[in-house]
């Protein structure tokens, strides 16, 4: 079984009588173990040395000894040494960086009789997990082993074994000695298919140009702050170190390459003109070398930027009411600004950013550090500030209240250039910053509005696009450039779908807002009542988006920043279905994997803790966090009320499920009971976001990694089934886009042909109801490509017309026949139109043009608009792309196997992978290099994630 797969390690000792399954596996795989138990020498293993070359390096730069005494000969070589230290150290670090690319020397034949009968092997479903050594290099040999950190690794968190998080997939390591020129060592196959996961660290990052990664973090509202102290002292310790120590979370620090050059002061110009990646390439593996200190070292080459985190400015929903720091109607000159932020630091937010700041620092020490990294927006201005709203007295001045909003602009007057309300507004910004300044809180960056296409009934200002350029240009980007010139604005902060939009107005280089802004804020959300489409939906348009930051000339250091994201309604806990919470876990991972594939810099999440309901929130919209504090579990937490006094949204959900579970059985659905005895609950959010903050560094880079179908056969479907696997489509949902991935023979991939014509799909959403949903008629004006609709006028009716001509099919050929969907009942057309392929914008970023196409309605005489139907299967696949790796099928969403692959020179190791299952089965795999060559093999349990780390 699965669980017996990752558990092989337990079965690595001799045993007498019958042969242990981990035996019976590795015998199948590379025959028996009785005849040679070690296995001679690999023939291909190099075992050459090297040489130091540092007579080279002494004449190179025509500086040597001039003094034939032992006293003058020490004396010039100190001189030497220290003209030349940080050359010599550069060069020193160059040759250890090359030496280390050398292999172990083999422990196993790889001759073809050491592999066993392919029967055996099949026999077994899913597979083992099997790293296949290839470190040959052909200058320096073999790499021997020094530390366990150059032994590659699975960490994994699984709905099979809930309480087991980031635990370590036991695997077997084959080091077959690929030398150069060596075609290396088949992978042999298993009793179910194995899907191509193909990475290409070889070719560099997708995006070399653009900033790396910048990390990830979570938002410091009222209502985080508020449950922090709600919790013991014991409780609060946990939380920081849960989300920014060494074993949590570690939101998350930055790392900048300092010029090489200017920091030795050399004359020797070629050091400055190496690549910054090499450097970020060689500081990683420094620990192997002795006696080198790699602190020191990396201080020369790096300056350190901490935790990303999101602050309001001014109240916003999560709060227990409304508040601003400027109250006093008409004072333009802000003379009594709250210079203190009291109530900020009466609640305790400022507080636990400090605190935050301090155990960042702790856990992740550096030279030269700065401190988190707050990203600050405001929800409203101060009611004397905002026109008034619908629900305000007809002919009222102002508005009355910081919740809702005027529109197209909530500001008096507009933000037009003589507005004296935008004007005053601007200044506000300003002297928040100043404020938090003093509290010892840098603010990283602003938003000039949270949310600002949407007039919210809790605290909110309406902006259009044009209405928020004209604020930039005119007030908010001078003010900050005479008075805080290094923080950034980052425009729009609202759904990536309306990206593109926002951006042809404020980033074109006409638009006299275009100088002010350094980046882009955007969230995750539907925009829509459907909750469960938040995270679904979008990813074509951010493609879009990053595609006109090239074509309108913006620089490459304009960031792109996740900046929140939350489930809604209530608690994952308060629910108490763990398949529920385990989906938004899920969710939550896929989410930041496009985003990351498309060029994102980061992700902010909203609230990192809230109560058990999912609060406070005056306005009772009550939402999920990653932790949450129930300060009545905790030891010695007997008289607590479960409800706080500034908790007043009752119990509109009913009452928390959570509270019903023993200690241990909140436990083992994996809600550790060490941390429930400090009143504090961890979600399967936390993990999952885990397996990517904790190795996906800051100053990492995407690259390419997209799953794709093996020559096995479909990956949820053994050749000759046609029954489609992976359990039930939870994506079959109206709203959901229509897109083209690899297929892999799943539910997510299975049409039918209804009698209308209609192309439906079936499913169940996240809480058993079944859903079924058909494609419909026109692209989506905001998506621009197809969206799943009800099977109704709304969907579109199509005929199936074959592309050849009817005298060359025929009945008994068995070449498959390219089809047209001709629409049958769009809008009146002069010609036909058809169902087609819509190449993504953005290459497809790191997955590349299969990842994730769009589909539209289109011309039907080109090759965009041939498919293939297999109406037994139910799977509608397009050959457009298969010049970029091979076919697609039509895919409600993406699929249920996915993967996103990084370099991470701040990591653990050098590489990380992301593989996420949201299928309920398991799922075999085989990790490739560009060449096609494996690099390890495995399986991964249903609805798991795993995070396989490797230099």
């Amino acid at each position: 079984s699965p669980r017996q797969m990752n558990k092989l390690s337990a079965l690595l000792g001799d045993r007498t009588g019958q042969k242990s399954e981990y035996q019976q596996i590795r015998d199948a795989t590379y025959g028996s173990s009785d005849a040679t138990p070690n296995g001679p020498p690999d023939q291909n293993a190099t075992t050459t040395g090297s040489s130091s070359g540092g007579g080279n390096v002494a004449e190179r730069m025509e500086y040597g000894p001039t003094d034939s005494g032992l006293s003058g000969f020490v004396d010039d070589w100190m001189s030497f040494l220290r003209r030349y230290a940080c050359t010599l150290a550069f060069i020193t670090l160059l040759v250890v960086f090359l030496a280390l690319q050398g292999q172990r020397a083999a422990h196993r034949p790889t001759t073809s009789e050491d592999i066993g009968d392919a029967e055996s092997v099949t026999s077994i479903l899913h597979r083992p997990c099997q790293f296949y050594r290839r470190d040959a290099s052909p200058l320096f040999g073999v790499r021997p082993v020094k530390s366990a950190r150059m032994m590659p690794k699975v960490l994994q968190t699984s709905l099979g074994e809930p309480a087991n998080q980031w635990g370590e997939v036991a695997c077997m390591y084959y080091d077959a000695q690929w030398g150069v020129g060596s075609a290396g060592q088949d992978v042999k196959e298993y009793g179910m298919p194995s899907a191509d996961i193909n990475v290409d660290f070889a070719s560099g990052p997708t995006f070399p140009n653009r900033e790396p990664i910048l990390g990830f973090g979570g938002a410091f509202t009222e209502a985080t702050a508020l449950n922090y102290r709600s919790l013991s002292k014991e409780g609060r310790e946990a939380v920081l170190e849960l989300l920014f120590g060494s074993t949590g979370l570690g939101y998350s620090e930055l790392l900048i390459l300092n010029d090489p050059g200017k920091i030795c002061h050399l004359q020797y110009q070629g050091l400055k003109a190496i690549p910054s990646y090499i450097f970020i390439s060689i500081l990683p593996i420094l620990d192997h070398v002795d006696p080198i200190n790699i602190i020191l070292l990396s201080a020369l080459f790096y300056t350190y930027i901490r935790s990303l985190g999101r602050v309001h400015m001014n109240s916003c929903d999560f709060c227990v009411a409304s508040y601003n720091f400027a109250d006093k109607d008409g004072d333009f000159g802000l003379e009594y600004f709250d210079n203190d932020v009291q109530h900020d630091q009466d609640c305790g937010m400022i507080e636990m950013m400090v605190k935050a700041d301090n155990i960042s620092r702790t856990a992740w020490p550096s030279e030269d550090d700065h401190g988190l990294r707050v990203v600050a927006s405001p929800w409203s201005p101060p009611p004397w500030m905002k026109a008034p709203t619908p629900d305000d007295a007809k002919g009222a001045e102002h508005a009355e209240n910081m919740t809702g909003s005027a529109t197209p602009s909530c500001l008096r007057e507009g933000t037009g250039v003589t507005s004296k309300y935008a004007e005053t507004w601007a200044l506000f910004f300003s002297k928040f910053i100043t404020a938090y300044k003093n509290l010892g809180i840098d603010l990283f960056a602003i938003t000039p509005q949270n949310e600002p296409e949407f007039p919210a009934p809790w605290d909110a200002c309406a902006y259009t696009a044009k209405v928020e350029r004209d604020f930039i240009a005119y007030h908010l980007g001078p003010m900050l450039n005479k008075s805080h010139p290094d923080v950034k604005i980052l425009m729009f902060d609202h759904n990536k779908d309306h990206a593109p939009i926002w951006a042809k107005t404020i980033l074109n280089q006409s638009s006299p807002s275009a100088p002010f802004v350094d980046g882009t804020a955007l969230h995750w959300y539907a925009g829509g009542m459907d909750r469960l489409l938040d995270g679904a939906v979008g990813s074509a348009n951010m493609h879009k988006f990053m595609s006109m930051l090239r074509t309108m000339n913006v620089s490459d250091d304009h960031l792109v920043l996740g900046s929140e994201a939350c489930h809604c309604p209530t608690t994952g806990y308060a629910g108490g279905d763990l398949k529920v919470a385990w989906a938004r876990a899920e969710r939550y991972a896929h989410t930041i994997l496009a985003d990351l594939a498309a060029g994102s810099n980061g992700w902010i999440e909203w609230n990192v803790l809230l109560d058990a309901i999912g609060g406070p929130n005056h306005l009772g919209n009550l939402c999920d966090s990653p932790l949450l504090a129930v300060p009545y579990r905790a030891k010695g937490g007997e008289g607590i009320p479960h409800t706080q006094k500034w908790e007043h949204a009752g119990h509109p959900f009913g009452l928390p499920v959570g509270d019903n579970f023993t200690r241990g059985e909140l436990n083992a659905r994996g809600n550790p009971a060490e941390y429930v005895d400090k009143g504090v609950v961890i979600q399967p959010i936390y993990f999952y976001m885990g397996h990517i903050s904790r190795h996906v560094r800051p100053g990492s880079r995407a690259v390419h990694a997209l799953v794709d179908t093996s020559s096995t056969g479909r990956t949820f479907r053994k050749e000759g089934q046609v029954v489609a696997g992976g359990g039930i489509n939870d994506n079959a949902r109206n709203g959901m886009e229509v897109t083209l991935w690899p297929c892999e023979g799943s539910t997510r991939q299975s049409w039918k042909l209804n009698g209308k014509g209609q192309l439906q799909v079936f499913g169940h959403d996240w809480l058993g109801k079944p859903t079924s949903s058909c494609v419909g008629k026109s692209s989506n004006n905001t998506f621009h490509g197809m969206l799943l609709t009800k099977c109704n006028k709304f969907a579109g009716s199509y005929d199936v017309v074959p592309v050849a001509a009817a005298e060359d099919l025929t009945e008994d050929s068995d070449i498959k026949t390219a089809i047209n969907l001709v629409l049958k009942n769009g809008p009146a057309q002069s010609s036909k139109r058809c169902l087609v392929a819509k190449p993504l914008g953005n290459g497809g970023g790191a997955y590349g043009p299969r990842g994730g196409a769009q589909v539209a309605i289109g011309k039907c005489g080109n090759e965009t608009a041939e498919w293939f139907f297999d109406e037994e299967t139910g799977e509608i696949s397009s050959d457009y792309l298969l010049a970029d790796g091979g076919e697609v099928c039509l895919t409600t969403g993406w699929p249920f196997l996915q993967a996103g692959a990084f370099s991470t020179p701040a990591g653990e190791e050098e590489k990380s992978v992301i593989i996420l299952n949201e299928a309920a089965e398991a799922a075999n795999f085989v990790l490739k290099d560009p060449k096609g060559k494996p690099i390890m093999s495995s399986s991964i349990p249903a609805h798991s994630i795993q995070t396989v780390l490797f230099e």
